[in-house]
């Protein structure tokens, strides 16, 4: 490693500022530690930040779907719809930002390109100079925030305007009077398609993989159930950390094969339009089940049927090549129906795959579809393009890279063998993207500022996951995916949307409350499974 002079030095370096860095800024602060943090964005945000798209909104309920650290913030912000919109989740951060003072430890604009580990300490570079010597570095680089585009030949040829549903520009776009081609039908391609068809002159929807949406219908949250959810908040959120996912659900304890076809029926169509976590929850067996999972899957089928009027593009738009559920399953607004419009036309490509980007358009099957604008709706490198995109070297000069070259590896998901002092928020092996994302940011977050101060106390300089120990976690981890039927799918939670990723169940399908307690244990137990010197 290069000599340090030059660097700055601080306590703790937390790499993003979405909601798991900015809690991370704001709670190891409190806790009496130096804090730098660097964001690529303009400001706050992290996800709601960059994907602006038409009709970007989250699948949980917003009274949920937020904070719980502070008291007062719960009382003094007030939701206006049921499932928070991308301008508003935005605004929820900034106030957050602002409230707290948190702006003043973050730099935007400024990606950090390598992180390097020497003895007791890390060196942190950025593509704008910085250079900080730091005891920890905290990765709070977002389980959805590195872009997937796809490799298609003539992509640079194309003469159009392209843009990605994950770095939408921030003045929006028109497409009106255009001929717009969507690639991607996932939970962005399904939201986004409803509200570009309406503008655009005519939608082409390219689709790989058909893909279960549930309705879910956004109205405005009442303030009368805002006020009872605030007086009762601190009662809520226990709840929710007892929970299985960090979500309230009217979950059924009842086997869907235990009841009528009558009653499995009015079960499901008394959740549709509620979202897809309350859908899933219609029977206790529906992720574990193949015969319970398939009535739940041909409900939805059923409906497609119902909605979409063109037989032939109803049956391209149903799923058959996954249980329901296996794949984050959509929510949206009047998706099946867009595809009766005159101006939609839905493209196979299972059946006839891309060939190339032309100047004027793509070339499909042989055929020439001429467009002014392409939208990925394409997703991301999922939970751990955005570690793998950095430099980092942890003991003996070994990459992330190295580590992770058959699949990502951690103890707890917080915490990699081999690189010592060296943190993850919501990493793969956590519950992360199968939880509610606040819960487990400040779960985590709060672990990890419980472990700095024993550190601290006890004058530690370094702590550093045991390979055995990660190990017995790997194991775990996947002993209880392959229950499910998540296994069964070919998910973004397996990497398999990434050419040449590993296929490897990446988020921990335990539930919250077990997961919690395991890492409580873990610290009650002298930090079981980790070495300290």
């Amino acid at each position: 490693m290069a000599s340090d002079v030059g660097f700055e030095h601080v306590d703790v370096v937390v790499v993003g500022a979405g909601f798991a860095g900015l809690y991370a800024v704001h709670r190891l602060r409190e806790l009496g530690f130096s804090v730098r943090a660097f964001e690529a964005g303009g400001d706050v945000g992290g996800t709601w930040y960059w994907n602006r798209y038409p009709g970007a909104r989250c699948d949980i309920e917003s009274l949920e779907y937020s904070y719980s650290f502070s008291p007062a913030l719960q009382q003094e912000w007030v939701w206006s719809r049921r499932y928070p919109e991308q301008p508003e989740m935005l605004r929820y951060a900034q106030h957050v930002a602002d409230r707290f003072a948190l702006r003043e430890a973050i730099t935007f604009g400024t990606r950090v390109t390598s992180a390097e580990f020497d003895t007791d300490h890390w060196a942190i570079r950025t593509d704008a100079g910085h250079q900080i010597q730091t005891r920890f570095c905290v990765l709070a680089t977002g389980c959805l925030s590195a872009a997937q585009i796809p490799e298609i030949a003539g992509r640079e040829s194309f003469a159009g305007a392209t843009y990605h549903t994950a770095r939408w520009p921030q003045e929006g776009v028109d497409f009106a009077g255009q001929r717009v081609a969507v690639i991607g039908t996932g939970a962005s391609g399904i939201q986004a398609v409803p509200l570009i068809a309406e503008q655009a002159d005519h939608l082409t929807v390219f689709q790989r993989t058909a893909n279960f949406s549930v309705a879910g219908s956004n109205e405005p949250l009442p303030r009368d159930e805002m006020r009872e959810r605030q007086a009762h908040y601190a009662e809520f959120r226990e709840r929710a950390r007892r929970s299985f996912g960090g979500v309230l659900l009217r979950q059924n304890r009842v086997s869907a094969l235990a009841v009528s076809e009558v009653e499995r029926a009015a079960e499901f169509a008394s959740r549709w339009g509620t979202g897809g976590f309350s859908f899933m929850a219609a029977f206790d067996d529906l992720i574990f089940d193949p015969a319970a999972n398939e009535h739940a899957a041909e409900f939805v089928r059923q409906k497609i049927r119902d909605i979409v009027t063109d037989p032939a593009t109803a049956d391209l738009l149903t799923p058959r090549d996954h249980p329901i559920g296996t794949k984050r399953i959509c929510v949206d607004s009047g998706y099946y129906a867009t595809f009766n419009r005159n101006n939609v036309t839905l493209v196979d490509l299972r059946a006839t795959p891309i060939e190339r980007l032309t100047p004027g358009g793509l070339r499909v099957g042989g055929q020439e579809y001429a467009v002014d604008s392409i939208v990925f709706a394409t997703g991301f490198d999922a939970m751990t393009g955005a570690v793998l995109r950095m430099d980092i070297r942890g003991r003996d000069a070994r990459t992330i890279q190295e580590k992770w070259s058959g699949g990502p590896t951690t103890y707890l998901g917080l915490a990699v063998a081999g690189f010592p002092n060296l943190f993850l928020i919501a990493g793969p092996g956590s519950p992360s993207v199968i939880s509610n994302a606040f819960l487990s940011i400040e779960q985590h977050v709060d672990w990890i500022g419980d472990c700095l101060v024993m550190m601290r106390d006890q004058g530690l300089a370094t702590i550093e996951a045991e390979p055995e120990a990660e190990a017995a976690w790997v194991d775990h981890v996947n002993e209880v995916a392959d229950r499910t039927l998540y296994v069964k799918a070919d998910s973004w939670y397996l990497g398999a949307n990434v050419p040449g990723k590993p296929r490897m169940f990446m988020p921990y399908i335990g539930g919250v409350s077990r997961y919690r307690k395991r890492c409580d244990a873990v610290a009650a137990t002298d930090y079981e499974g980790f070495t300290t010197s």
